[in-house]
């Protein structure tokens, strides 16, 4: 059990640093948002305040902001947060972890939506605790979290023994607000 949550936490750390070369690629794509200079030394997403003067966990690219209303999610038995997620149109029970930079898939998971994993580009190599596994990388069409919707979603599929697929923050920076408060998540 310790081992599967080992490679877990090394599988997200390498889609993090993959994700994160990507992200400082591309930082001068002018999406209007811009973090007021005196919060940028802030590197909690969940706290950084933007220029409007909303909390915020980020924003997100034109044409890919999340639409719907409010979702609340009560604290799991095992400490997690957990969200019944929607995938182009496939549910799928999620891990929410503002940790993982990006959406990370099973490769159950990501069949069962229809991916043909094996055709995927590899994007990079993740080290986990049975091994390097390749890190497939994908655009998911949208995906629903009760109402909120995010379209074109970048992803990984992960080939290893996750045991469950991951929310990250491809998705979840693109909410206005994600807030935990006790035992309540709440995205907006």
């Amino acid at each position: 059990m310790i081992g599967r949550f080992l490679g877990l936490a090394i599988a997200i750390t390498a889609v993090s640093v993959g994700v994160a070369s990507v992200a400082s690629r591309s930082a001068g794509d002018g999406d209007g948002a811009r973090v007021p200079a005196e919060t940028q030394h802030d590197s909690n997403w969940t706290t950084r305040k933007r220029e409007r003067g909303a909390w915020s966990s980020g924003s997100s690219a034109p044409g890919a902001r999340a639409s719907g209303g409010e979702v609340r999610l009560g604290r799991s038995g095992d400490s997690h947060f957990y969200a019944d997620t929607e995938v182009d149109g496939t549910n799928i029970r999620m891990l929410v972890d503002s940790g993982a930079s990006i959406v990370a898939l099973t490769r159950r998971d990501a069949e069962a939506i229809g991916i043909d994993v094996d055709s995927l580009p590899i994007g990079g190599m993740a080290r986990t605790a049975g091994g390097d596994v390749p890190m497939r990388t994908v655009t998911l069409g949208s995906v629903v979290v009760e109402g909120i919707e995010v379209r074109q979603v970048p992803a990984a599929v992960i080939d290893a023994d996750m045991g469950v697929s991951l929310l990250g923050q491809s998705f979840l920076a693109k909410l206005d607000t994600v807030n935990v408060e006790g035992d309540t998540m709440t995205l907006r």
